[in-house]
C-alpha cells in the first residue's frame, strides 16, 4: 500500500429502492493500492455498492468518501478518480470505438495530446486497433467489454471498479482482463472486483468482502482458501434471516 490513509471510507451507508433495502448500515474502509474481491449471492447488494462508489446512484443514508471527496455532493471530483467496468458496457452504440474514447477523454478533461496517446495505447492493449473506426453496435459482447475496459483505464484513475467483468468474455478476453488487472495492481491502483466465480477470487485479491442481504457478513483475508470454503462464506446469509 502506498499510503496509510484509506482511499475509500464508508460510514453507516444504506440504500433502499422504495421499501426494499439493498444496503443496510455498511461501515467499510479500503486502503490506497489495496485489491478487494466483492462476493455474495444475487441480490446481496454488490452491484448497488459499486454503483454508489461510481457515483451512478445516491445513497439513502450514510457517507461515502473517496480520495477525501464526499459523495454525492462532490461527485464530479470523485468520478475523475474512478474507472468502472459494469454489467452493461456503458458505451454509445452509434459511435465508433475511437469516438467513444474521444468522448470520454473530453469528459474527463484530458488534454488533446494526452488523449490521443492514451487512446492509441489502449486500443492496442485491448486488441481493437484494427476496429477503432467500427461502430460499437457491430461489436460482439467480448469486444464491447474490452472497449469498456479501455474506457475505464483511459484517464488513469486511482480506483478501478469491476462488476462481474468476466461475464460473457471469450478466453482471449479473459486472459487480457487478467493481464490488465494484474498491471493495475502492480501500478498501485485500488481495485474492487465483484464476481460469482469463487475459484478466481484468491487470484484477484487477498481480501474479500462478502455481502449478505445488504450487510457485510465477512471481511478478511482469503489467501489459500478453496472455492468450497469461499462458497460457505457466501452462504452465511442465514445469519441475517
Amino acid at each position: 500500500m502506498n499510503d496509510v490513509a484509506p482511499i475509500i471510507e464508508i460510514a453507516n451507508l444504506s440504500k433502499a429502492f422504495g421499501l426494499r433495502p439493498a444496503l443496510q448500515g455498511l461501515d467499510l474502509q479500503i486502503m490506497r493500492g489495496e485489491s478487494v474481491v466483492l462476493l455474495g449471492q444475487n441480490g446481496s447488494g454488490k452491484s448497488t455498492l459499486l454503483r454508489l462508489l461510481a457515483g451512478l446512484s445516491k445513497p439513502t443514508a450514510g457517507i461515502i468518501r473517496i480520495g477525501g471527496w464526499e459523495m454525492p455532493k462532490e461527485a464530479m471530483a470523485v468520478r475523475a478518480q474512478i474507472g468502472l467496468v459494469a454489467h452493461q458496457p456503458l458505451l454509445y452504440d452509434n459511435l465508433s470505438a475511437r469516438e467513444n474514447l474521444e468522448f470520454f477523454g473530453r469528459l474527463y478533461g484530458m488534454a488533446a495530446a494526452e488523449r490521443e496517446s492514451r487512446m492509441a495505447e489502449l486500443l492496442d492493449r485491448v486488441a481493437l486497433r484494427r476496429r477503432a473506426d467500427s461502430l460499437v453496435r457491430d461489436f460482439s459482447r467480448g469486444m464491447q467489454q474490452r472497449l469498456s475496459i479501455a474506457r475505464a483505464l483511459l484517464h488513469e484513475p486511482d480506483v478501478l471498479l469491476f462488476d462481474e467483468p468476466y461475464t460473457g468474455l471469450d478466453q482471449a478476453a479473459v486472459e487480457l482482463l487478467d493481464e490488465l488487472l494484474g498491471s493495475a495492481r502492480q501500478r498501485g491502483r485500488t481495485v474492487i472486483v465483484s464476481t460469482h466465480q469463487l475459484e478466481r477470487a484468491p487470484a484477484l485479491a487477498a481480501r474479500a468482502i462478502v455481502l449478505s442481504r445488504g450487510r457485510i457478513s465477512f471481511d478478511g483475508a482469503i489467501e489459500g482458501q478453496t472455492s468450497g470454503e469461499l462458497g460457505a462464506l457466501v452462504n452465511l446469509d442465514a445469519a441475517f434471516a
